[in-house]
């Protein structure tokens, strides 16, 4: 599995399915298998952010720059498993997982009011002021129980989405 040009053995593909929880089918392993390698340009087994930036639909994310760190250097497995945090099959625990490291950007395990607020510049961008995001954000938490200061790990995360009521789906196209 790590020199892209061999063919994925059953035994990889069935490895690949523990490996996301089995979020995604076997023949969608396999098609996301044929779109790694063609991804994978210089065939060493592993993409890179530049590689990745050929993505027209990732490269006008307004979250690239933070989803680029996550991806820079994944192998297929690993490339997988960040894939299943958007299929509508994976569990609210997989997505929260992963909203919480694109937040947590130093990734010391905590995400602070400075990095919450930066996601929010990027999803904004100039449509709103930087006062009126620190407003938002400051009644966010407060409305969720937590402070300005307040260092929140990934169970609160799971805690906020969890009573929000939020529903987490995106479709990731395999085909």
């Amino acid at each position: 599995m790590g020199n892209t040009s061999s063919m994925l053995t059953q035994y990889d593909i069935e490895e690949v399915q523990e490996h996301c929880n089995h979020t995604f089918s076997q023949q969608e392993i396999v098609s996301l298998y044929q779109r790694f390698c063609q991804l994978d340009r210089n065939g060493c087994g592993f993409i890179s952010a530049d590689e990745f930036m050929s993505v027209p639909e990732f490269a006008v994310n307004p979250l690239f720059q933070r989803l680029l760190r996550m991806l820079d250097g994944l192998n297929f497995k690993e490339f997988v498993a960040f894939l299943s945090a958007f299929s509508s099959r994976a569990s609210l625990q997989q997505k929260v997982e992963f909203i919480f490291k694109v937040y947590d950007s130093d990734g010391n395990g905590k995400v602070t009011f400075n990095e919450m607020l930066d996601i929010l510049r990027d999803l904004t961008g100039q449509f709103i002021s930087e006062q009126q995001r620190e407003k938002v954000l400051t009644r966010v938490l407060e409305e969720a129980g937590y402070a300005k200061d307040s260092l929140l790990v990934q169970a609160d995360f799971m805690k906020i989405v969890g009573n929000s009521g939020l529903k987490m789906e995106v479709e990731v196209p395999v085909d």
